[in-house]
């Protein structure tokens, strides 16, 4: 029986570990329910935590800032700005030019029916089917009240024409949506729809149909204004929070930090949990995951391993750079190690190819179309990864 272990990379954590696992084994079992799937979540007892609870961070006016991909896409930039304001969109209508209306005042207007329709909204059946899909039933009604009390939405009806009905409908439906991921992010609730783009488009037209059972697609005026006025976070926010955000962000780049000091204790841990499963293993190592696999497998002869697949892996990078600790620059693969599969997105800048670095290594494409970060942990719900993955798995 094949063996499947899933190795995790930075900032990972039980209960996200544990979601992301799920999801692997449904992928794995849907078309090969003969193969073992083990974990190996070494983060909960080796990854980082401040252990001085905090002493260390000052208060201080200095950061960083990351600079905007001039040619994103803008439908990824759009639901970039929407994963951090959900009610983004709604609020660049408030710049939009009023438009006239030919609304007969003594009878009701399709805005009025679409507001209706928004403040009474009942989803429909294949709707609910896909809100379960997502992972957002519980939290779709809490997003809906949140969206429809705030001034934004009601404010941007003065703006709205019928005309523009099937625009307005998007809109609404996109803020719904991205408020219910905002909702399961800040709850740590791991849905399918956090990561899957695919799911999302499917979940915002399914519920822009249900309503305004219009066409989609009538303009899109403020996407053209994300485009130019897409603004980053400010810093001052950053100072002002920076304890929160320390806690929240620490974990990636500090357990890379430890694992380049003291990295012999996470592959010990992952060789342990090898020695314990059965022959043929494949390894599914993820970001520093990968990494700690191919130190690993450099420095021993595991003939239990047969195939070693990377997902948002750095480690030709590293290597590139002189520094992977396992091999220096210049040094080949050791003729033990495995068939090695690297899969890569090109919006994911934390993913690297490998076959113009190692011979060995086999790269493939995958296109989550999210932005970065999210790009990084959204492999996991992409055909192609599956595909490329199922491929190499033995019978």
């Amino acid at each position: 029986m094949t063996t499947v272990i899933f190795i995790h990379g930075t900032g990972v954590r039980g209960r996200e570990y544990e979601e992301t696992f799920k999801t692997i084994e449904k992928k794995i079992y849907a078309e090969r329910p003969d193969v073992k799937i083990e974990r190996c979540l070494w983060g909960d007892k080796l990854g980082t935590s401040l252990l001085a609870s905090g002493a260390s961070i000052p208060r201080y006016d200095e950061t960083l800032a990351l600079d905007e991909e001039e040619e994103e896409d803008k439908e990824i930039l759009r639901w970039k700005q929407l994963y951090c304001d959900p009610l983004y969109e709604l609020r660049l209508l408030l710049l939009k030019p009023g438009e006239e209306r030919s609304d007969n005042p003594f009878a009701e207007s399709p805005l009025d029916e679409l507001r209706s329709r928004v403040d009474n909204f009942t989803p429909s059946d294949k709707l609910q089917a896909k809100l379960a899909e997502a992972g957002i039933t519980e939290v779709f009604g809490e997003a809906r009240e949140a969206v429809i009390r705030s001034n934004a939405y009601n404010e941007a009806w003065d703006n709205v024409s019928a005309e523009s009905l099937g625009e307005y409908s998007n809109v609404i439906s996109r803020a719904i949506a991205a408020q219910a991921m905002l909702i399961c992010y800040q709850q740590e609730k791991y849905a399918p729809v956090l990561t899957n783009a695919k799911l999302r488009d499917q979940l915002v037209e399914l519920l822009s149909l249900d309503l305004a059972e219009a066409e989609l697609g009538l303009g899109d005026w403020a996407l053209e204004q994300i485009a130019r006025l897409a603004l980053p976070i400010g810093t001052n926010y950053v100072v002002g929070k920076r304890g929160a955000v320390t806690n929240k962000i620490s974990p990636m780049p500090c357990d890379i930090l430890l694992y380049q000091a003291r990295g012999g204790k996470i592959r010990d841990f992952i060789r342990e949990t090898i020695a314990e499963a059965e022959p043929p293993v494949v390894l599914l190592a993820h970001s520093l995951g990968g990494i700690a696999c191919v130190d690993l497998l450099v420095e021993q002869s595991l003939p239990k391993v047969a195939h070693l697949v990377t997902v948002g892996s750095q480690v030709p990078f590293l290597y590139e750079i002189n520094a992977l600790c396992s091999l220096e620059f210049g040094q080949p693969l050791p003729e033990h190690f495995p068939e090695w599969l690297n899969i890569y997105d090109l919006r994911d800048f934390l993913s690297y190819k490998g076959s113009q670095i190692f011979p060995k290594v086999r790269d493939e494409l995958v296109n989550s179309k999210q932005p970065f970060p999210r790009s990084h942990s959204a492999y996991w719900e992409q055909d192609k990864t599956w595909e490329y993955i199922m491929e190499i798995l033995p019978r």
